[in-house]
């Protein structure tokens, strides 16, 4: 069954003056998905959102979100979106509180309509403690959990996230992650822009824009495995037998599927794809020399994106 995607994104390119920002981009974003949009500063991600939600108007190509032409109807676009940027739009000089009553007017959501959905994102976001108090005192973790309860608000069936955990240390950048997964769960779409490339292995695709085009646009296993960044499998065992596990191990694999070092205390097997067919083969042979499975660490995403760029740079020229 062919099923329409939920952002359709044809041609898209954007000029300012003789500067051609973003480069005929066409994307593909289906419903339910979390759709990573990376590169690097100046790279065209931004451009590029402002244009899918309607703040800027494209020199030419065509958006169509939830089976909406994005530049033929701007408003009626905008029932169906929620967006949050890496400056949560928040009200300074009001509380919390008054900001979703504000917020809320805006999507003719008032009384007790409005009062059952911001009780129940109240609770869920962990915003009940703050909610008289004034924007401006809200920490950085808490106003971005603030501003992504105030972004669905309005139910819509698309999300649009700019650089949401900037700002934000580890720990609430996880509990950010774990919202938003559950959003997609409940069948919203998540397009999202993030400069911290780790972020990318919550997202079920990947797309990269380097100067303006996309580079690529796959799962992030798929990335990965195209790059040939390497994945590391480490294994610990007896330290005087640490040869005999690492000759196990290679003889465990294809040929020359995986280079197969001793480290330390540890055997550590870098490859450039891990299929759970491997993952078990390793398991057997390891644990047959009286070894065990330590860990896997997947390739960096950071790795990923340079070689992807340096690829990119190559290629045009």
């Amino acid at each position: 069954m062919n099923v329409e995607p939920i952002i359709r994104v044809d041609g898209l390119v954007r000029r300012f003056g003789e500067f051609t920002a973003v480069d005929h981009v066409s994307l593909r974003v289906h419903a339910g998905e979390i759709f990573a949009f990376l590169g690097a500063n100046g790279s065209g991600k931004s451009t590029t959102i402002r244009m899918l939600i309607g703040l800027l108007r494209p020199t030419e190509g065509s958006i169509v979100v939830d089976g909406i032409d994005v530049m033929a109807q701007t408003r009626r676009v905008r029932d169906h979106i929620g967006y949050m940027g890496q400056r949560v739009s928040l009200y300074q000089g009001l509380s919390l509180r008054e900001n979703v009553e504000f917020y809320g007017g805006l999507q003719n959501l008032a009384g007790q309509e409005l009062d059952h959905r911001w009780d129940r994102l109240r609770e869920r976001f962990a915003l009940g403690d703050v909610e008289r108090e004034a924007a401006s005192d809200l920490p950085a973790g808490v106003r971005q959990r603030a501003g992504l309860a105030l972004a669905i608000l309005h139910q819509p069936r698309v999300l649009f996230l700019d650089e949401p955990t900037a700002g934000v240390d580890l720990v609430g950048r996880a509990l950010f992650w774990e919202l938003i997964q559950e959003q997609a769960a409940q069948g919203r779409t998540v397009f999202v822009t993030t400069h911290f490339l780790e972020e990318a292995d919550y997202c079920d695709r990947v797309s990269f824009i380097d100067a303006g085009k996309i580079v690529a646009d796959a799962t992030p296993a798929e990335l990965r495995e195209r790059t040939g960044t390497d994945y590391v499998v480490r294994v610990t065992g007896p330290p005087t037998g640490l040869s005999a596990v690492a000759a196990a191990l290679e003889a465990a694999l294809p040929p020359r599927a995986a280079k197969v070092t001793v480290e330390g205390a540890q055997v550590r097997l870098r490859m450039g794809s891990l299929s759970p067919e491997r993952i078990v083969a390793l398991r057997t042979a390891a644990e047959a020399r009286g070894a065990h499975l330590l860990g896997i660490d997947p390739p960096d995403m950071g790795d990923v994106f340079r070689v992807l760029a340096r690829e990119a740079g190559e290629t045009a020229s």
